[in-house]
């Protein structure tokens, strides 16, 4: 047997299961990632692109709801080793915010009624999964310590609760007689998701001081925290453009001030996070190929986008609104790349080329070990 041959055996019988069974959490960040830079467009008066993107983000929604259905059906433990793991089980909350993507397209196209219905399955996962989760992925899992299995995943669950408000503060205009309640459920959602984020910041802070940061560590998924910023400020805008309700009343000027802080913020981490690309992929030269997790790095770019749209306009701030302008073309250039990636990596396999361990779904897709150590084992 040559030794090509036995590297690719062995690739195989390291590999995750393929299908349903191996699907990572956090793939719904891809309709996230469609759907934002869909409103991006629609922002910006790019209506044929919107329209596009938009059916993209229905199908793609519809596929992973299918083979996470047949997955709970037919590999229920995978699902449930996937909630035991705290580097993996925050991804499910993509699921909720995915979900109150495409009712906030459908609230921009005055589809109200299907947007509410989206809602109100999206803030019943949030509730389940908000206790769920931390419990039994972090809380009572018997694996100590636990900070060093944190990561840009667990900031989803930061997205997932700014996503309720965001479609919630859309409906209110719809549905008048709901105002009291949807207020209700905007202002919640929105602090809640502010309380998460500082414990996620922290955590995620605590892992990076106590523990050595690995170049591999720093995988796309961090960019959720400058998109978890973004959607705060998404969610605060309108908030603040919601009709008078007592809720909204005494909350309304500090969630308009704390909007332009949190947008500060969120282009601070910018430069931030682009530095921690350059020194994983140019010093360390992990190579950049298609991995589902790059869908975490396409959300962050568009919802930044839209996040500075809707801060000039509910503020009135006009330099705000055109860096999001801008911003938006950046996003949509990202979406394309990693669109091509997905489906050329879709094609290879169908084709019939095995894929390697790391370019499974949920495995870390830059590690390529040196093969005479593959050939050891």
């Amino acid at each position: 047997m040559s030794s090509a041959e036995a590297e690719e055996r062995i690739r195989d019988a390291e590999a995750p299961p393929r299908g349903p069974a191996g699907l990572t959490p956090g793939y719904f960040a891809g309709v996230m990632g469609t759907g934002i830079v869909s409103i991006g467009a629609q922002l910006t008066d790019h209506a044929v692109l919107a329209s596009v993107l938009f059916w993209i983000a229905v199908v793609f929604y519809l596929v992973l709801v299918v083979l996470n259905v047949w997955r709970f059906a037919a590999y229920r433990r995978q699902m449930s080793d996937d909630f035991h793991d705290p580097a993996r089980a925050f991804g499910f909350f993509t699921f909720i915010a995915a979900t109150n993507v495409i009712g906030a397209m459908l609230v921009g196209v005055g589809l109200g009624l299907a947007a509410a219905v989206l809602l109100a399955i999206a803030t019943l996962a949030w509730v389940v999964f908000g206790y769920v989760i931390p419990w039994t992925a972090v809380l009572g899992n018997p694996r100590r310590p636990m900070l060093d299995r944190a990561n840009g995943t667990w900031f989803i669950w930061v997205v997932a609760s700014q996503s309720i408000a965001v479609v919630a503060a859309g409906l209110e205009p719809l549905y008048p007689a709901l105002r009291q309640w949807l207020a209700i459920i905007a202002i919640v959602a929105w602090s809640t998701g502010v309380v998460l984020y500082t414990a996620c910041a922290l955590f995620v802070m605590l892992r990076a001081m106590l523990y050595r940061l690995d170049p591999h560590d720093l995988d796309p998924p961090y960019w959720v925290a400058m998109g978890a910023v973004a959607i705060t400020v998404v969610a605060g805008a309108r908030i603040v453009e919601m009709a008078d309700a007592p809720m909204i009343d005494v909350t309304r000027d500090l969630i308009a001030g704390l909007s332009v802080i949190f947008w500060a913020f969120a282009s601070w981490l910018i430069p931030v996070l682009l530095a921690a690309g350059v020194w994983r992929h140019l010093v360390h030269r992990i190579p950049l190929r298609y991995q589902p997790t790059l869908w975490s790095f396409v959300f962050p770019m568009g919802m930044y986008a839209a996040a500075s749209i809707y801060l000039g306009r509910a503020d009135r701030l006009p330099v705000v609104e055109t860096i999001g302008t801008l911003w938006f073309w950046v996003g949509l250039g990202v979406w394309c790349l990693t669109a091509a990636g997905m489906v050329v990596d879709l094609a290879r396999r169908l084709t019939g080329r095995s894929a390697r361990a790391s370019d499974i779904p949920g495995e870390r897709a830059d590690v390529d070990p040196d093969p005479r150590e593959r050939l050891s084992l």
